[in-house]
């Protein structure tokens, strides 16, 4: 959420920030809903004045004053119950007006729509020449991995089994990173599946409605995590923090669900975008001087995650259109994958890190005390370390051999307890 007084008084950017991002926020209604607040709540507050000031005297009133004081504290009790009825009803409606507003943009990122208008920063890796490169289905059927029809059998599709080595090699994943993780000041935290849908608007998703990508829980206002970032963010809801307090650095650790499981082409098959997966995230509450490095770390973090599991890739500015309404500037690491691209290979998504500077925190009411006493909104930074589906894609993929044999990576050796699958 942004700041309404800095909605007012740059109105202009915010109208042009909207269209940069390509959402249906509609700032003149929001303007106009958040003039008539202001006039309601002018008089709920003027009666609440005269009604405080009539208790007073009350108190010292003679007996002949008292009926007609308690005859205009009656009146004042059905006037105000009824102001404070209508304040509600319209601060309602500017929360849903104020709750599509995006975040501001950093005058960086690239303007444009589509991921097409991202722009490529870096690549690092050498692509492996292969004479016949195989998909991680192909690798995982060669060497009886993954079992996505039984998992359709007893789950639906796009869920799936991992078997024998690939689950093994799923959990020295997770623990590697939480290991490298730790060794950079991150403390590892394993949060609950699911989160209340308070805490899942503060972080900017939508939980109920016909556009959601979120698993609800019915008769109940739980939902299913499609991130350990809702619970995460979630975690210091409400609550002030102390300015040597921060940075706060987590690792979450989570499985994530997503409704939306994308089209069954060749883009999306296998592992990369299924119902279900298990992640590794990075959370960050700190203040707003803080924040920008700290993006920065993330992104550096990510990149080291990855140079050190072998993998090829090129990071990405994300584009105005394509940030999500919580990010104010966001960055992706995509991996080189030979499933993608008609398999012909291509780059695929693996992480992303945003910093929401103080968007979520403003949602969720969390705060920090400078060292004078004076408060002010903290800023949430995110990103992920491993996401396993995806990663798991990227090793076996650009770690497979001419005879289709998978060399494990060296870092992830002491966790598995084996260097090679086939």
């Amino acid at each position: 959420m942004l700041d309404i007084r800095f909605v007012r008084e740059h109105a202009d950017k915010v109208r042009e920030n909207i269209k940069n991002r390509g959402v249906s926020a509609d700032l003149d209604t929001l303007l106009e809903s958040d003039e008539k607040r202001l006039s309601v709540l002018r008089e709920v507050e003027a009666l609440r004045k005269e009604r405080n000031e009539i208790a007073d005297t009350m108190k010292s009133a003679s007996a002949e004053q008292r009926p007609a004081l308690i005859e205009r504290g009656k009146a004042l009790k059905d006037d105000l119950a009824k102001k404070e009825g209508e304040l509600q009803a319209i601060e309602q409606s500017w929360i849903e007006e104020m709750n599509k507003l995006p975040n501001m943009t950093h005058p960086d990122a690239p303007i444009g729509q589509t991921d097409e208008d991202n722009k490529v920063i870096e690549t690092v890796g050498e692509i492996k020449t292969l004479s016949a490169p195989k998909s991680h289905v192909e690798l995982a059927q060669m060497h009886d991995l993954i079992d996505f029809e039984r998992a359709a059998k007893t789950s639906g599709a796009k869920f799936y089994f991992l078997k024998g080595k690939l689950a093994m090699l799923e959990q020295a994943m997770i623990n590697w990173a939480l290991k490298e993780l730790v060794a950079e000041g991150y403390l590892p935290m394993s949060t609950p599946d699911l989160a209340k849908d308070d805490v899942l608007v503060g972080i900017g998703f939508n939980p109920r409605g016909s556009e959601t990508q979120i698993y609800s829980v019915e008769n109940s206002d739980l939902s299913l995590i499609g991130t350990s970032e809702i619970t995460l963010g979630g975690y210091y809801k409400d609550e002030i923090l102390d300015e040597s307090q921060l940075p706060i650095k987590f690792a979450g650790i989570s499985h994530c669900y997503r409704t939306e499981a994308g089209a069954y082409g060749r883009e999306s098959y296998g592992l990369y975008r299924v119902h279900q997966f298990s992640k590794v995230e990075m959370f960050i509450f700190c203040s707003p001087e803080q924040s920008d490095a700290l993006h920065h770390e993330l992104r550096r973090i990510e990149m080291h995650l990855f140079n050190k599991l072998r993998i090829p890739f090129q990071v990405v500015d994300i584009c105005t259109g394509d940030l999500g309404g919580p990010a104010y500037r966001k960055y992706d690491l995509e991996a080189w994958m030979w499933g993608r691209g008609e398999g012909k290979g291509g780059y695929g998504e693996v992480t992303s890190t945003s910093n929401c500077t103080d968007y979520q925190a403003r949602r969720l009411n969390i705060r920090l005390r400078r060292k004078d006493g004076s408060l002010e909104f903290v800023h949430t930074l995110n990103g992920t370390a491993i996401s396993l589906a995806r990663a798991l894609i990227a090793v076996l993929e650009n770690n497979q051999q001419e005879d289709g044999s998978i060399i494990i990576p060296d870092v992830l050796v002491p966790y598995t307890g084996f260097d090679k699958i086939g």
